[in-house]
């Protein structure tokens, strides 16, 4: 099994299942046993045809005769595959990504459907394909969510997001103190053939490239490090932990908020971890093993309900609401596909737990509030519908990164992370 079939097999079965990509790509890369090199490829070629797949179809429609929509799907599928190669990797020679396309139009289809893929992709070739008018078409965003974005910042932001969402994020990963140094973590990435430099405005964090499954590094079970994008990691830096505080993580798994908040605390204090899904549980307990977090103490619990017992008992409330996740879709290319009104009912739920977990904060605790979205509605204006009722908090400057003002969104493109919110809240004494 190649890494083109591997990438086919994903992008049936999302189109099949609704699936993750994310989650069938990790699921065929175990069941098809890559090599680290096959296996990147195939994470890009199907990450790429997502990520681009209406740009994708709007140069097939001017190739194939008749409409997309009548050809078998698995047709358009390998269309798809094999346009892209063409026109994005540029390490493969058209000839080779031509040829793979046609058999596998042989295998999954039919001989004739292997003469369609051949015409149609040999006509690629000696064309020059002119980019769409349009944003939406041009960067494969759904009209409608660019519509949406459009209304939340400029033009030219606008157009850096669209472009930053089709584009490979950097891997970043957080030393483990409590494991090693910044240089073990190196030698762990040479290790497997790929290279780590200090992250430029983030201590402690390093950016990974060429290294492959990261969880097959020597370091990893070791407890060396873990990935979490820098938007994230800063978040947690914001909040401005100490060891012995007690922190509360409401919204945990999987696990990387708590994680860097153990390692703010030095391991020394508490973070109480919860979770409303009894299945994530384990993940944050294995996580917190891993790493030798011992200071981690994963819970099932609604960030909804109240907990009497907690009240007025945290240093540190650390409140990641579900979102729209509009902010990772580099990440999770399907998402830009979401319907827009399954998402608009997110703010009275993120301010209903906002509430709630306020509660818990000491007089003088911080309550921080984060997204990994970029819309107002979700972030800035349930922060000031939240302060137009908590008289006894207020907002305060964020003490790291590279945007210091109380609240802040990250764009992405703009700092190389994810598109977040943060916002940092203090109870007065």
């Amino acid at each position: 099994m190649g890494a083109r079939q591997t990438a086919l097999g994903c992008l049936i079965a999302c189109r099949r299942q609704g699936a993750w990509s994310d989650g069938v790509l990790k699921e065929h890369l175990l069941r098809d046993r890559l090599d680290r090199r096959e296996a990147a490829l195939a994470a890009r070629l199907c990450y790429g045809v997502l990520q681009n797949r209406a740009l994708l179809d709007y140069h097939l429609s001017g190739l194939v005769k008749g409409r997309l929509k009548d050809l078998q799907p698995v047709v358009l599928d390998i269309l798809r595959l094999g346009l892209y190669q063409i026109l994005w990797m540029d390490k493969i020679p058209p000839s080779a990504a031509v040829n793979e396309s046609v058999e596998m139009g042989k295998k999954y289809a039919n001989a004739r459907a292997a003469g369609l893929i051949n015409g149609v992709l040999r006509a690629a070739l000696r064309r020059e394909l002119p980019l769409p008018p349009d944003l939406a078409t041009r960067y494969s965003h759904p009209q409608a969510l660019v519509d949406l974005l459009a209304g939340e910042m400029s033009e030219a932001e606008l157009e850096m997001v669209l472009a930053a969402d089709n584009q490979a994020p950097e891997t970043v990963v957080q030393v483990n103190p409590l494991a090693g140094t910044m240089e073990c973590l190196r030698q762990s990435v040479e290790a497997v053939g790929g290279t780590c430099r200090a992250h430029p405005w983030l201590p402690g964090c390093c950016t990974v490239s060429g290294a492959g499954n990261l969880e097959e590094t020597p370091g990893f079970a070791q407890g060396l490090f873990y990935v979490q994008d820098a938007a994230s990691r800063l978040a947690v830096r914001c909040a401005g932990l100490r060891p012995g505080m007690a922190v509360l993580d409401c919204c945990a798994a999987p696990g990387g908020k708590s994680f860097a908040a153990a390692i703010d605390l030095e391991n020394q204090g508490s973070v109480t971890a919860c979770d409303i899904h009894p299945h994530k549980i384990g993940l944050l307990e294995r996580g917190a093993q891993r790493l030798g977090l011992s200071c981690i103490h994963p819970m099932q619990h609604d960030a909804r309900a109240f907990a009497p017992a907690w009240e007025k008992t945290m240093d540190a409330v650390l409140v990641d609401v579900p979102c729209s996740g509009l902010g990772i879709i580099r990440k999770k290319p399907d998402i830009r596909y979401k319907d827009l009104e399954k998402i608009g009912d997110l703010p009275a739920l993120q301010l209903e737990i906002l509430q709630n977990q306020s509660h818990y904060v000491k007089p003088g605790g911080v309550l921080l509030y984060s997204t990994c979205t970029i819309l107002r509605r979700e972030n800035q204006a349930v922060v000031e519908a939240f302060l137009a009722e908590a008289f006894d908090f207020v907002l305060e400057p964020l003490p790291a990164g590279p945007v210091r003002t109380g609240m802040v969104r990250l764009l992405p493109g703009q700092f190389d992370t994810d598109g977040f919110f943060i916002a940092k809240l203090r109870r007065k004494t």
